[in-house]
């Protein structure tokens, strides 16, 4: 029986990944995180999201340590918001507690530190930035297509729901490192975020990424491969949430038979490298 505790627990994501969890004969829910000093401390998770008590109180992740201490989880499930995340996942790394992390919007040194943290603990973990399945299979299609197309100008965009906070998304970000570590493109040097005013014209080394919100979009994602005459589009779109929570239980099976002390990825889950 895999013990899972979920960061996020009252959110969008956080409450569709426990009532998934809930729903499997395999996996047990023994810690639902809530922001710190949250007002739904005490409150059982299952009346909170509306699925009925299932004997699991929400906790502030101020008490995080102490709450693994207790419930003694096999892995941390976190989406939630980079800064939480940030010291949640070093919190449960530091306590032998394995990871999936699905949280987007880490800084380059914060993710160099939670790497760093996983490699020291010896702690299995599965981290990306979309666990959508579908999408996964959308990077590997990148990753084989752009070396083929590397004449041609790459455009990216995205579009999320007006509540998003962080942008470009952290799918597209993923998008645009594969994208150029195929081409061998310094990702500081060809990353061009929208554009306005005379830009000059477009240089053939660059890659554009460009960011929409509105309304109750789920997320879509296109890069366009844009050559003399014709242009490819590859598009992925999310329709609901669904999506992501079927890759996070995913990642859930896989977690206990990942390497310690290595981030792995979706690819590994689907071993689809």
């Amino acid at each position: 029986m895999l013990k899972v505790a979920v960061t996020g627990a009252g959110g969008r994501m956080g409450s569709g990944i426990i009532k998934k969890i809930v729903e499997q004969e395999d996996m047990k829910l023994v810690a639902a995180i809530e922001i710190p000093n949250t007002q739904l401390q005490g409150k059982d998770i299952g009346e909170v999201i509306g699925i009925g008590s299932i004997g699991v109180d929400v906790n502030g992740a101020e008490k995080l340590e102490d709450i693994l201490k207790s419930a003694k989880p096999d892995v941390l499930v976190d989406f939630t918001i980079a800064s939480a995340a940030f010291e949640s996942i070093k919190t449960a790394a530091n306590m032998g507690v394995n990871l999936v992390v699905g949280t987007t919007g880490f800084t380059e040194e914060q993710s160099n530190e939670i790497n760093d943290i996983i490699r020291k603990t010896n702690v299995k973990s599965v981290i990306s930035s979309n666990m959508a399945i579908g999408v996964n299979v959308f990077f590997k299609i990148l990753k084989d297509l752009a070396p083929v197309l590397d004449d041609f100008d790459i455009e990216i965009i995205e579009a999320h729901h007006n509540k998003k906070k962080d942008a470009p998304s952290g799918t597209a970000m993923t998008a645009f490192e594969v994208i150029a570590k195929e081409l061998d493109r310094n990702t500081e040097e060809v990353g061009i975020f929208g554009r306005e005013g005379i830009v000059g014209e477009r240089t053939k080394k660059e890659i554009g990424l460009h960011a929409i919100r509105g309304g109750d979009i789920v997320g879509d994602h296109t890069v366009m491969f844009v050559g003399e005459g014709e242009r490819l589009e590859i598009t992925h779109r999310a329709h609901t949430r669904e999506v992501f929570i079927a890759g996070v239980m995913r990642a859930l099976k896989f977690v206990s038979s990942g390497e310690p002390g290595k981030v792995h990825d979706m690819a590994d889950v689907l071993g689809i490298k």
